[in-house]
């Protein structure tokens, strides 16, 4: 009977607690994901099929957020928690499989839809379970489940329609789902019990995005002819992402958890809801659409063609966006503002008219150095500071 209760019943987390290995492989199904969202919405090449896949990403990330406060209160590589997040991993790897056609048919449609209930239920018994003594994170749960099921519902709603009303459906389901547990959540019974643990699984989120980034180029430049003009293209493509790198993990990401280390409580769990939960979909939807737009910059450098409006809105305005999530996600967690990154942002979504109508190179070019260089201007100008933090 002991032995039975140790197995659904889970020890709390301390301070302490750290990533385990069961949830970097929990990470690698997301890569995967990731990388069927990317190649979704360029078969699709157009907006209607973009809003798809950032819908779908909603999805995805909504999921793997879900599971990151679950691991951040027990540890999930024992007991209930264990079984609970295998059995997630399996539903996320079909999700991921029906990706591709989730919008073509109800069949797709459906198979995602089953599959991503199959992720949320378990998610809410095995935290339930982790929360067993716990009567505050008990009741927020409870509360939290009625956002779920409406969600899901909208969700069925969709699939059964179909067509292009199905998108719509999807995307409310996904928007109302959030809304409601931000509203259920602000200065909640939510608990985060390691700031170590939160902010080097959200780390670990980006740095899988951006991995994802760097194998779509080598994949659209896998069948090419090794040229001079192929290598630099792919020196610079890896020199953005070196880029957006840099400014997450240089400064950003450290200060960031010397900050929510220092809190504690409400304040705490805010702070990684707004921060964490919410602005870190920025970064992630940045990367994947940046992705996209290294894709169609890389399959289209031969001929001399104008990139067109739909591969520099994606490379440029991707990037934008995650320029633009990091001045946002400073701003929740410092109080203050990086006028660097709220410029750089600005620029980088101006020039999308001038990426549309010269050739895939210049345009891959001139994103990548407007990365750099916002990298170079912050590490110059707040020298001192990023000495004394890294020190």
């Amino acid at each position: 009977m002991a032995s039975r209760r140790s197995f659904t019943r889970l020890a709390t987390t301390s301070e302490s607690h750290r990533v385990t290995t069961l949830e970097l492989f929990f990470d690698l199904v997301f890569v995967f994901a990731f990388t069927q969202v990317t190649g979704f919405m360029a078969d699709s090449h157009g907006a209607f099929g973009v809003l798809q896949g950032l819908t779908m990403l909603a999805y995805l990330w909504w999921s793997w957020t879900s599971y990151s406060w679950l691991a951040n209160q027990t540890r999930v590589d024992v007991g209930i928690a264990r079984a609970g997040f295998s059995v997630a991993l399996a539903a996320m790897f079909i999700v991921s499989l029906a990706i591709p056609e989730a919008f073509a048919d109800r069949q797709g449609a459906l198979v995602f839809s089953i599959a991503y209930f199959v992720v949320r239920l378990v998610h809410g018994f095995t935290y339930l379970a982790a929360a067993w003594n716990d009567p505050g994170l008990r009741r927020q749960l409870y509360r939290s489940v009625w956002s779920m099921l409406a969600g899901v519902a909208a969700m069925f709603a969709g699939a059964l329609i179909g067509g292009r009303v199905q998108a719509w459906f999807w995307l409310g389901g996904i928007a109302l789902d959030i809304a409601i547990t931000y509203l259920v959540s602000r200065r909640g019974g939510w608990r985060v019990q390691s700031a170590a643990h939160w902010t080097e699984r959200y780390g670990l989120v980006v740095m899988l995005a951006l991995g994802e980034s760097i194998v779509e180029v080598g994949v659209g430049l896998a069948g090419e002819t090794i040229t001079p003009l192929v290598i630099v293209a792919a020196l610079l493509a890896v020199a953005l992402s070196v880029a957006l790198w840099w400014m997450y993990f240089d400064i950003v990401s450290i200060a960031a958890e010397r900050y929510l280390a220092k809190l504690t409580g409400v304040e705490r769990a805010d702070l990684a809801t707004e921060g964490y939960t919410y602005l870190h979909f920025s970064l992630i939807a940045g990367i994947i659409i940046t992705a996209l737009g290294l894709e169609q910059a890389v399959t289209h450098l031969a001929g001399g063609h104008p990139l067109g409006l739909f591969g520099a809105a994606a490379l440029f305005g991707g990037t934008s966006l995650y320029v633009a999530g990091h001045a946002m996600f400073w701003r929740r967690v410092s109080g203050t503002w990086l006028p660097t990154r709220l410029i750089g942002a600005t620029v980088l979504l101006a020039l999308v008219p001038v990426g549309a109508a010269v050739p895939a190179f210049p345009a891959l070019a001139i994103a990548s150095l407007g990365c750099v260089a916002i990298v170079v201007i912050e590490t110059i100008r707040y020298a001192r500071e990023r000495s004394t933090l890294r020190d």
